[in-house]
C-alpha cells in the first residue's frame, strides 16, 4: 500500500462486517440451540412414548399368554366332559336295558313271592292250633317262674334271717367287707401312664365277686374271703348304711352295739364312719348329705327311732375319746392331753369315770361335738396317706330309755323283780330266775328320781387307726412311736379275737387300753360289726391279706347270745341330767373265764 493512505476507514469497515458476522453467526447459535433443545424435548417425549409402547407390549404378551392358557385348560376341560358324557351315555345304555328287564323281573319275584306266601300260608294254617298250645305253655311258664321268683326271694330273705338268728344265737360277730376305688396316691412314684395297669403296683388285685364273697389275685393263686356283705367300688355311703340299719333298732330294745371300722392306713375307714376329707367338718348339717359316713347316720337313725317314742322317755349323750400311744384322752375335755384310766368294779364292770358325757337332742349336736373332739385328734401326712389317723377314735352314744313293761314303777329302788301293773311279781320262772330264752344282765338299769326302771343301752362307733407297714410309709420319731403303738394295738385285738374263737381260759383284754375299754363289745355284751376297710392295690397287697384275714378270723368266733340291759341298784339315772354332766359308768360283763 503506498505510504499517506489512510487506513482507518478501512478497518472500520472490516471491524463492523466482522462484528455483523458474529452477530448473524450468535444468531444462528441461539437458533440452533433452540433448535437442540427442542429436538432433546421431543427426543424426551420419543423415549417416553417408547417406553409405553414397550409396557403396553408386554402387558399385551402376558394377556396373550394368559388367553393361551386359558384356552388350553378349556380345551382339557372340553375334552374330559366329552369323556364323561361318553360314560354317561353307555351308563345310560346300560340303565335303559336294566330298566326294559325290569318288569320281567318284577313278574318272576311276584310269582316266587306269591308261590311263598302260599306255602307259609299253609303252614300257618297247619301249625295255628301248635302255636296257641306253645301259647298256654308260655304263660303257664311265665306265671311258674314269676312264683319260683317269688319264692327265691322269700326263700333268700328267710335264709338271711335264720343266719342272723344263727349269728346272734351263736354271738358271732357280722363282718362287712368294703374295696375303696383306686385312687391317685396309690400310684406312688409310678407314671401316670401306668396308672391301674398289670405288673404296675397300682394294679387292682382286689376283687368283688358278689355281695358275700371277695377274691385277692396273687402271683400263686386266687384267694376268696367269705363274708356277710361285700361293697364294690361304686357302692355309695347310703348303700353301706342301708346294711349296717337294721342293728340300730336293737339299740332301744335293749342291745348294746358297736359298729368298727378296720383296715390299713388309707384303705377308707375314717371315709365310711366319718365322711369324706373334702370336707374338713365333716358335714356337721342338719340335712343329711350323700358323703356322710356311719356315724353322722346312726345318729340321725336313733333319733328318728326316739322320737317314734313317747316324748321325754329316752335321751341321748354323746362321748368323744382317744386312745392315743396306749393312753385314753377325752376329746370333749378342756385339756384332751389328760391321761384316763379304765375303772373296774367289783361286779367287773368297766368304767370312766373321769371322762365327760353331754347330753345331746339331735344328730347336729351329735357332729359339732364330734367335730370338735376331731379339730384335737392326731393326724399326720406319711407316704402312704395325706390324712393318716395315728389314734383310735371311739364316739359312744348312750340311750336312757324306760325298762319294759314288767318293771314297774311300783319297785322299790335296786329292786330288778319284774312285776305287773299292781306291783305283784310276774313273769318269773320255778327258779326265780327271768323267762328262758331271755339274755338279760342287770348291770345297766337303774332307777330315775321318780322310781321308774331305766336302762342304759350304747352304741359305740370305732375309727381304729389304721395298720402301716414302716417302710413303706416312711415315718420318723414320733411317728414312728405312733405306729408302733398302733401296731401293737391291732395286733392284741387280733389276739383277743384268737382266744375268744379258740374258747380259751384267758382272754387277754388288758394287754392294752383298746382291747380293755372294748371288752364289753368284743367279748359278746354287745351286737358287733366289723367294717373292714380294703384298699385294691397291689402295693398293698399285704396289708390287703392281714384285714381280709382278720375278718375272716373274727367270723369264726362263738361269743354266745348277746345278752340285755336289766335294772340295778349298782347307779342312779336321773332323766333331767345336765347336758354337760360327767358320763356315768360303763358297764361291761365279767372277764371271759368267769362266764
Amino acid at each position: 500500500m503506498p505510504l499517506g493512505i489512510d487506513r482507518s476507514h478501512f478497518y472500520e469497515e472490516k471491524v463492523k462486517h466482522i462484528e455483523k458476522s458474529n452477530r448473524v453467526k450468535d444468531e444462528r447459535i441461539g437458533s440452533l440451540e433452540t433448535e437442540n433443545a427442542m429436538l432433546y424435548l421431543k427426543l424426551a417425549q420419543l423415549r417416553g412414548a417408547l417406553q409405553h409402547t414397550r409396557q403396553e407390549s408386554i402387558e399385551i404378551h402376558e394377556q396373550f399368554e394368559d388367553e393361551s392358557r386359558f384356552r388350553k385348560s378349556v380345551a382339557e376341560s372340553a375334552c374330559k366332559f366329552k369323556q364323561e358324557l361318553d360314560n354317561i351315555k353307555k351308563d345310560m345304555q346300560s340303565v335303559q336295558s336294566a330298566a326294559k328287564e325290569i318288569p320281567k323281573q318284577f313278574n318272576e319275584q311276584v310269582q316266587h313271592a306269591n308261590s311263598v306266601v302260599q306255602r307259609h300260608k299253609m303252614a300257618f294254617q297247619s301249625q295255628s292250633s301248635s302255636l296257641s298250645e306253645l301259647q298256654e305253655r308260655l304263660a303257664h311258664m311265665e306265671l311258674t317262674l314269676h312264683d319260683v321268683t317269688d319264692r327265691h326271694a322269700k326263700e333268700k330273705k328267710r335264709r338271711q334271717e335264720l343266719h342272723n338268728t344263727l349269728m346272734e344265737l351263736r354271738g358271732n360277730i357280722r363282718v362287712h367287707c368294703r374295696v375303696r376305688p383306686l385312687m391317685d396316691f396309690d400310684r406312688g412314684q409310678e407314671d401316670m401312664s401306668s396308672f391301674g395297669r398289670q405288673g404296675a403296683k397300682s394294679e387292682v388285685v382286689v376283687h368283688f365277686v358278689d355281695d358275700e364273697n371277695v377274691c385277692v389275685r396273687t402271683t400263686k393263686h386266687n384267694k376268696v374271703f367269705e363274708y356277710e356283705r361285700v361293697y364294690d367300688m361304686t357302692e355309695t355311703q347310703n348303700g353301706l348304711f342301708d346294711e349296717v340299719q337294721p342293728m340300730l333298732t336293737s339299740l332301744l330294745d335293749g342291745y348294746n352295739i358297736c359298729i368298727m371300722a378296720y383296715g390299713q392306713t388309707g384303705s377308707g375307714k375314717t371315709h365310711t364312719m366319718l365322711g369324706s376329707h373334702k370336707n374338713e367338718d365333716y358335714n356337721p348339717t342338719r340335712e343329711t348329705h350323700p358323703d356322710e359316713g356311719v356315724i353322722p347316720r346312726a345318729a340321725r337313725e336313733l333319733f328318728r327311732l326316739t322320737s317314734e317314742k313317747q316324748k321325754g322317755t329316752h335321751t341321748v349323750e354323746v362321748s368323744v375319746v382317744e386312745i392315743y400311744n396306749n393312753d385314753i384322752r377325752d376329746l370333749l375335755s378342756h385339756d384332751p392331753n389328760i391321761k384316763h384310766d379304765i375303772n373296774t368294779g367289783q361286779d367287773n364292770s368297766i368304767s370312766l369315770p373321769t371322762i365327760i358325757s353331754k347330753q345331746v337332742d339331735t344328730v347336729y349336736d351329735v357332729m359339732c361335738l364330734v367335730q370338735h373332739g376331731l379339730h384335737t385328734r392326731r393326724e399326720s401326712a406319711t407316704m402312704v396317706h395325706e390324712h393318716s389317723s395315728r389314734s383310735h377314735l371311739v364316739v359312744t352314744l348312750t340311750v336312757v330309755s324306760p325298762a319294759p313293761s314288767f318293771f314297774s314303777k311300783n319297785s322299790a329302788p335296786g329292786d330288778t323283780t319284774p312285776r305287773d301293773s299292781k306291783g305283784r311279781s310276774s313273769s318269773l320262772s320255778s327258779s326265780g330266775s327271768m323267762p328262758s330264752g331271755s339274755m338279760w344282765q342287770s348291770n345297766d338299769i337303774s332307777t330315775n328320781s321318780a322310781g321308774q326302771a331305766v336302762i342304759k343301752t350304747k352304741l359305740q362307733l370305732v375309727d381304729l387307726a389304721g395298720s402301716e407297714c414302716v417302710g413303706m410309709s416312711g415315718v420318723k420319731g414320733q411317728a414312728l412311736r405312733e405306729t408302733a403303738n398302733i401296731n401293737k394295738s391291732l395286733s392284741a385285738l387280733a389276739d383277743v379275737l384268737g382266744a375268744l374263737a379258740e374258747h380259751r381260759a384267758h382272754v387277754p383284754y388288758r394287754n392294752t387300753r383298746l382291747t380293755h375299754l372294748l371288752q364289753d363289745s368284743i367279748g359278746g355284751d354287745a351286737k358287733l360289726l366289723i367294717l373292714l376297710c380294703v384298699a385294691p392295690a397291689q402295693r398293698y397287697i399285704t396289708e390287703s391279706l392281714q384285714s381280709l384275714g382278720f375278718g375272716a378270723r373274727a367270723r369264726q368266733v362263738q361269743r354266745g347270745q348277746t345278752k340285755r340291759r336289766l335294772p340295778s341298784s349298782a347307779e342312779k339315772v336321773s332323766m333331767d341330767t345336765p347336758k354337760n354332766s360327767r358320763s356315768i359308768s360303763v358297764t361291761g360283763p365279767p372277764p371271759f373265764s368267769q362266764r
